[in-house]
């Protein structure tokens, strides 16, 4: 898949998630074979503002690119003033988030809340490809609700205002993250436009990568919440898409290796105190299916150290030695 003038190499990307994929884990990701990374949801106003939460969040590091930011907003002048902003930092290009359900994004007009206003979507998006030389790609939802199946329609408009690809979450903003994916809805958006087209949504393995690949004809996959505490997804889905081969499953050991990687990483890009409090979600998520995971999964609810973190690892060692 080419984007711009960025030829994408492998089989799916790491897709963005608002406090999960942090730098840490970008780069765990993209070391195991993350196609490219996404960084988190940044408000253009925040980042118009000067605001400097909003402004970290475009920094981007060698380690994990290729490089997307991604921007949400209402306004197509502080749409357009943010991405000035986020050039600066030399992305590989730039995001425009019209499928974020958070009550937070959609309720103040941004994220998949632009699904119900077609114009404002393609306005916006015209004013980004205007406002700066890097490509820009759009992710959107299958429309707002059932009754309001519209992708096909926004996928037309962010084209002809210039967009470089879309990525498809196969949802409404309804269903949340509710099972169930419109493959259908996908791949009429693929048929529909000329640019590449991005597909998201329960993409968790080889065989739901290649499947997903095959019912919509999509250009490319992402990977969300499948990679959260397994960031081997991306090497499993890259061997079976190369030519079938089921990869093993990650030992234990080198589960506990990659999770304590990402924590190290978490410690030295952020405030101490905030990485620990982080670590604990990121920690369960590693632990997921072993032996006395439940057990240990309320242990990281604790977690107020590395070395808490270690004794954890440890007693996972311990309980699941004979695997």
């Amino acid at each position: 898949m080419k984007i711009g003038n960025l030829e994408i190499k492998g089989y799916a990307a790491l897709a963005p998630m608002a406090g999960v994929a942090d730098r840490a884990m970008r780069e765990i990701c993209r070391a195991h074979g993350a196609a490219y990374t996404v960084g988190e949801l940044t408000s253009s106003k925040g980042v118009s503002l000067g605001d400097r939460k909003s402004g970290s969040f475009l920094a981007c590091f060698q380690a994990e690119r290729p490089f997307v930011s991604q921007l949400f907003g209402s306004e197509p002048d502080i749409m357009a003033d943010a991405a000035r902003h986020a050039e600066k930092f030399n992305p590989n290009f730039i995001d425009i988030n019209m499928g974020c359900p958070a009550p937070k994004v959609a309720g103040n007009g941004g994220g998949s809340a632009l699904l119900k206003n077609p114009q404002l979507a393609e306005d916006i998006v015209r004013a980004v490809v205007n406002a700066v030389s890097l490509p820009i790609t759009v992710k959107i939802r299958t429309g707002w609700d059932e009754d309001s199946i519209n992708a096909v329609e926004i996928a037309k408009r962010v084209e002809a205002a210039g967009a470089a690809a879309i990525t498809v979450h196969g949802r409404t903003r309804k269903q949340m993250y509710a099972p169930g994916i419109d493959y259908k809805t996908i791949s009429e958006v693929k048929r529909a436009v000329k640019i590449p087209v991005i597909a998201n949504g329960d993409v968790c393995d080889g065989k739901s990568a290649k499947y997903m690949y095959e019912v919509t004809g999509t250009d490319f996959v992402m990977v969300g919440r499948a990679a959260m505490g397994n960031p081997f997804v991306f090497e499993q889905i890259n061997a079976y898409m190369k030519d079938g081969t089921i990869l093993a499953p990650p030992t234990i050991e080198q589960r506990l290796d990659a999770m304590m990687k990402q924590i190290e990483l978490m410690l030295k890009y952020k405030d101490p105190h905030n990485a620990i409090m982080e670590s604990r979600k990121h920690t369960a998520w590693y632990l997921k299916g072993m032996r006395g995971a439940a057990a240990l999964r309320r242990e990281c609810g604790e977690i107020s150290s590395i070395d808490d973190i270690k004794a954890i690892c440890q007693k996972a060692l311990e309980g699941n030695k004979d695997l």
